[in-house]
């Protein structure tokens, strides 16, 4: 099979089926303990303490001045203590035995500086930190028939992005996680071969990760490490609906983000480019001979063509034309 018919069989799974793809190269930490949503609560724009057991959250941490250190998902998986095994290294959680859990996962690029958060900033705190990279897998079903494939599996499974319960996929303890796109599976690491030939039985399709990179960009989510670094405060990623409560109480960087709310405008903007031909990453965009940003993640999509994200400055408003190396682009509000 040609690598263009192989395209076309993943993009047809990821939009009409479900594509399989293996994450688990992203970081994975748990927390336990009787105080861990109060200690999480102070270190991330989101509230944690909302959570109910199967739910979950998006949300940033920051540096003092509000910059990203990085995002992360937050899940409320809410399990006993005895169920949920130390690795090497860890201690056992203290306090009561029916205690908190939380997993959170983030891009790898911000594991180290998640890690130094937590360890440096939970003393005092009933929380246990304990390292699950390589301790879980992690699986994303993609698509429109995700649910379907894991059939009276994902039965108890909500509806809102984030919801989460803990389930049997051929034998297999999982937890499935409702995702904007499908249904993300974690797993103990020495099960996801198994998980993944499973799945594959079901009915899913392996996939490329390409493809389901130009579902997010088009989809209009940045991604850290791609749009969102450490220069970045998360309103200029239009991040406030999806990770930011303006209700919560205190955390780091709290200051910067609610007072440009209140008072202020971002200087730069998450958008779209619709591209005149494909470009690199990190490409400089122009306007009237200034740099206004840099091209962020890059696709060709099969409704748009070429496109990508990047945060531009705000005078590059949408409908701009900028330069991108030899290409052109119009500017674009997100999604496509």
């Amino acid at each position: 099979m040609s690598s263009i018919e192989q395209l076309t069989a993943d993009e047809r799974a990821v939009r009409e089926g479900a594509g399989l793809l293996d994450r688990s190269e992203r970081g994975k930490l748990a927390l336990t303990g009787g105080e861990t949503k109060r200690f999480l609560q102070g270190q991330v724009t989101n509230d944690v303490e909302a959570l109910v057991p199967g739910s979950g959250c998006y949300a940033a941490f920051l540096t003092a001045k509000g910059k990203m250190r990085g995002d992360l998902r937050v899940l409320d998986v809410h399990v006993d203590a005895r169920e949920f095994p130390g690795q090497a290294g860890d201690q056992a959680p203290t306090g009561n035995s029916q205690c908190e859990a939380l997993l959170l996962d983030c891009e790898r690029v911000a594991l180290q500086d998640l890690f130094t958060m937590v360890r440096q900033f939970k003393l005092g705190f009933d929380v246990e930190l304990h390292r699950r990279t390589l301790e879980r897998g992690l699986l994303s079903l993609v698509g429109p028939r995700s649910r379907a494939v894991l059939g009276d599996a994902a039965a108890a499974l909500g509806e809102p992005e984030h919801a989460n319960v803990a389930a049997t996929v051929d034998g297999i303890a999982v937890v499935l996680v409702a995702t904007d796109v499908g249904v993300d599976l974690i797993a103990d690491s020495a099960q996801t071969d198994a998980l993944s030939r499973a799945l594959l039985a079901r009915g899913a399709h392996a996939v490329d990760e390409p493809v389901v990179e130009t579902l997010r960009v088009e989809r209009g989510r940045p991604r850290y490490g791609a749009e969102l670094d450490d220069t970045t405060i998360p309103q200029e990623a239009d991040l406030n609906d999806r990770a930011v409560s303006f209700t919560k109480g205190c955390y780091v960087g709290q200051e910067t983000v609610a007072r440009l709310f209140y008072k202020g405008k971002p200087n730069r903007h998450l958008r779209g480019l619709r591209l005149s031909a494909p470009v690199a990453p990190g490409t400089e965009l122009m306007l009237g001979g200034k740099r206004v940003g840099a091209v962020g993640s890059v696709a060709l999509s099969p409704a748009h063509g070429p496109i990508a994200l990047a945060l531009v400055r705000r005078e590059a408003e949408p409908g701009a034309t900028v330069t991108a190396g030899e290409a052109t682009a119009e500017v674009v509000t997100l999604p496509f």
